[in-house]
């Protein structure tokens, strides 16, 4: 396992970060797995070196930070472990029970604590940026709960650029605890990050964990998974054919190396300059294996050129973008992965 330095912190974190979305039950969505199923899992991660382990209090209503922060416990030591975990999301269907107001921000550590079983979370993380509550609010809140001990840093996921300058510059102005990680989507068929809000964190100092480097299953080259079948953000995201041109980009470059696809799509990931952390909701301890293989999976310029030659730009992915992508046109192929002449050794 790699370890890096997060940001312009001194908090050493795996470079594969162990995503728990999938973890919990699967009475909230049809592709969770539950306790029994999740802790082989978690097991061969920790095995592997992993000490990087995020989480939401969204994810199963709550019930995905029980159930791996009970697995935790009965596999490894608490100050072993960077957890990490994000606030924001509807927890019920009270008015304030969700967004990032000082009174669920208030509420919600304390109830994710509980949950976990721990007394700190390591990062205490915005799920996405809240129009509706004033930014000095949030981060005051913020603040109040690195100085009490209940989280050691914070971070941020899932904004635009000039939202995160916005509590950049807040935190600045009040010296307040300032963002040590910016979680974000990037992958071969979503690379709009790549503009703005890496080399913006790149100079602020924010270390920059990815979500999604498979483009939530599409970049594997399974199609009709469970999750791409009855997921449907995964439509709205990735349903446009310069997608699915991408998608078979990477499939054409694993067949040619005589990898899986996933390895490709995660090798690129983890070669991007800016990029720190990797994010791997794994099913199966082998999915989690062509991650770990990724790390040391060089690829060639031709490969490069195929994996990126049908990207175009598109709208940004988040809250207030759902629905709206722009058809995009791939460009021609430079090799013919398709028909390429394979030596047989």
């Amino acid at each position: 396992m790699e370890y890096i330095k997060l940001g312009r912190s001194g908090l050493s974190v795996s470079r594969l970060c162990l995503g728990t979305m999938n973890m919990g039950t699967p009475d909230w969505k049809p592709w969770i797995f539950d306790e029994a199923r999740s802790e082989p899992i978690v097991r061969h991660a920790l095995d592997q070196g992993v000490n990087f382990i995020d989480l939401a209090d969204f994810y199963s209503t709550g019930v995905g930070e029980e159930v791996v922060g009970r697995i935790l416990k009965r596999l490894t030591r608490r100050h072993e472990l960077v957890l990490t975990t994000k606030v924001g999301y509807a927890m019920g269907q009270d008015v304030n029970n969700a967004g990032h107001s000082r009174k669920h921000i208030m509420d919600a550590i304390d109830g994710s604590l509980s949950r976990l079983g721990t007394d700190y979370v390591d990062i205490y993380m915005l799920h996405y940026f809240d129009t509706t509550t004033p930014v000095e609010e949030t981060m005051d809140a913020l603040n109040d709960i690195v100085r009490s001990g209940k989280a050691r840093y914070i971070g941020v996921s899932t904004m635009t650029t000039w939202q995160l300058a916005k509590i950049m510059q807040v935190c600045e102005r009040h010296g307040w605890a300032r963002p040590i990680n910016m979680q974000l989507q990037l992958n071969c068929a979503y690379r709009e990050e790549e503009r703005e809000m890496i080399p913006y964190c790149q100079d602020q100092g924010l270390g920059v964990s990815v979500f999604s480097p498979l483009a939530r299953g599409l970049l594997t080259g399974d199609f009709n998974s469970t999750r791409n079948q009855t997921d449907f953000f995964t439509q709205q995201m990735y349903g446009d054919e310069a997608s699915l041109e991408i998608a078979r980009s990477v499939h054409r470059v694993a067949r040619a190396r005589g990898v899986s696809a996933a390895q490709i799509a995660q090798a690129w990931v983890l070669r991007h300059t800016g990029v720190a952390c990797m994010l791997v909701g794994a099913d199966t301890t082998a999915q989690f294996d062509s991650a770990l293989a990724a790390l040391s999976t060089d690829l060639s310029d031709d490969e490069l050129y195929e994996l990126e030659r049908n990207y175009t730009p598109c709208d940004l992915i988040n809250d207030y973008t759902a629905g709206k992508r722009i058809p995009r046109v791939a460009r021609p192929a430079r090799v013919d992965y398709d028909n390429l002449h394979l030596e047989v050794v």
